[in-house]
């Protein structure tokens, strides 16, 4: 029997449309009232029409550099290989009211998750009530002992957050994974919606899209407020490992975005506990650093002693509370795939509410039931490493091989505390321009959130696809795209 799907756009999900005029779209029930304005659109289009519609928003994504590196990935010469991330001119529409819902369960969510953070490398009032078994926190590879104790500025840790948020069953959300480390992908999201706008503009004007051009102001408000006690008009600057990281092009687009510097770890020393950038008039004081490289590289005095992507002394600078790291050292520790099964529990101890929010049910391999239940199942079940990100390390059961279903079976016997397990879920779809035609793809939903003097954000995100018929794993590196995401204003 064929699995059925919540559609984003239809009433029900009907089959892959190759080559079937937009008009006809059999199997799929009526139009839902919020895609019925775009949907007559689509219907007006000729094929020849789309097809070079998006041969002009390849071309301009190329030209304008908006690539990612693939690690691993080399061309004939030896030479690593960059790529644009596949674009469809299919947005994913969300209702205003539908929006709204989903972003009171998201500033929820992110604000109990920074008061964990806060409340891990302080007071443990979380262990000590027995909510969270205190090895897994203190024994987990993401906990920074050298943050117990330390202030941050506001108490924020996480200021910006990348919420994974996927749709299934008869359209319930959920919350996949959250990213709160370095989360990326907010570049794609506003260029995205630069290019729906530069190739359909008379979209636009029939629909009432609520922007999300203001998201890098949006971002300098919230690093300018988490700036240490003091600097009145703070100095900001963007950290990044290099040219050579996969998401390069964000962190030059944010940074000139919001008019700071870019810079790399040799731009930056400590000296007297203050952090300063080189420039051609002097040293400069640097305030806040939005860092994009990961914690175990931005000290080599406390951290890894090879790195050269970060600035020694820069730990020492910052538990003085001389300058403010965005996001914090440590805030890894809460979006570990092996404490996720707990966020709705703390939304409960630290907030008083019930979660708006609800989780993807999680087996912890650690547990010897759960292990039991998840070894007896494996062909039904995605399994993930608990460090594991981008897509690798993981087990999608329905779509393995009776060797690889194997191979992870003997993985999880020798280290079952280093996995999770979830069902596998009827991601939802969305109409999307493949190779063949017009056919269902599966979609999830990465919006950001801003943790500053107040949580905010833009109304929208980065929705990606996955392109391969019948795929779940949306991942750029494993072959995803991308679509622009609208929020209908009322």
């Amino acid at each position: 029997m064929t699995q059925a799907f919540f559609s984003e756009m239809f009433e029900r999900d009907g089959p892959a449309i190759a080559g079937v005029p937009p008009a006809e779209f059999p199997g799929c029930g009526e139009t839902r009232a919020h895609y019925r304005e775009f949907h007559g659109w689509m219907c007006a289009q000729s094929e020849q029409q789309i097809a070079n519609k998006r041969a002009e928003a390849d071309l301009n994504f190329r030209r304008v550099g908006i690539t990612f590196a693939v690690y691993g990935a080399k061309d004939e010469t030896g030479v690593g290989t960059e790529r644009t991330i596949p674009f469809d001119v299919i947005p994913r529409i969300f209702p205003a009211h539908e929006w709204a819902a989903l972003e009171r369960g998201l500033r929820q969510r992110v604000c109990a998750l920074n008061r964990f953070i806060h409340d891990v490398y302080h007071d443990q009032a979380i262990m000590r009530a027995g909510v969270i078994p205190a090895e897994q926190i203190l024994a987990n590879g993401q906990y920074r002992p050298q943050m117990q104790g330390v202030d941050v500025a506001r108490d924020i840790y996480a200021h910006i957050a990348g919420i994974d948020i996927v749709r299934a069953g008869a359209g319930e959300f959920y919350v996949l994974e959250d990213n709160l480390r370095v989360p990326s992908g907010v570049s794609y999201m506003l260029e995205n919606r630069k290019m729906m706008m530069r190739l359909f503009p008379d979209l636009f004007a029939r629909n009432r899209v609520a922007p999300v051009a203001h998201y890098p102001d949006l971002l300098l408000d919230t690093l300018r407020s988490a700036a240490p006690h003091g600097a009145a008009d703070p100095t900001i600057v963007v950290l990044t490992p290099g040219m050579y990281n996969s998401a390069y092009f964000e962190h030059a687009f944010l940074a000139q975005q919001m008019g700071v510097e870019l810079v790399e770890g040799q731009d930056l020393f400590v000296e007297g506990g203050f952090v300063y950038m080189r420039t051609t008039q002097g040293p400069q004081r640097v305030d806040v650093i939005y860092r994009r490289v990961d914690d175990d590289f931005l000290d080599p005095e406390v951290f890894r002693p090879d790195s050269t992507l970060g600035a020694a002394g820069l730990l020492a600078a910052y538990r003085a509370g001389n300058v403010t790291l965005a996001n914090a050292v440590g805030t890894g520790v809460a979006d570990d795939k092996s404490i996720y099964p707990y966020v709705p529990d703390m939304v409960r101890f630290y907030l008083g509410e019930e979660p708006i929010l609800n989780n993807v049910p999680t087996w912890m391999c650690r547990k010897p039931d759960d292990l039991r239940y998840v070894l007896d199942h494996l062909s039904e079940l995605v399994v993930k490493e608990t460090h594991g990100a981008g897509g690798y390390g993981m087990l999608v059961g329905p779509a393995s091989s009776a060797a690889e279903i194997e191979a992870f079976r003997a993985a999880l016997i020798a280290q079952p505390d280093k996995y999770i397990a979830q069902p596998t879920l009827a991601l939802s779809t969305c109409p999307t321009y493949v190779e063949a035609g017009i056919a269902p793809r599966h979609i999830d939903l990465r919006p950001f959130v801003l943790s500053g003097s107040e949580v905010r954000m833009v109304p929208g995100g980065l929705t990606r696809v996955a392109l391969r018929e019948g795929s779940l794993v949306v991942n750029s590196s494993q072959g995803g795209g991308t679509k622009d995401t609208w929020v209908l204003e009322q």
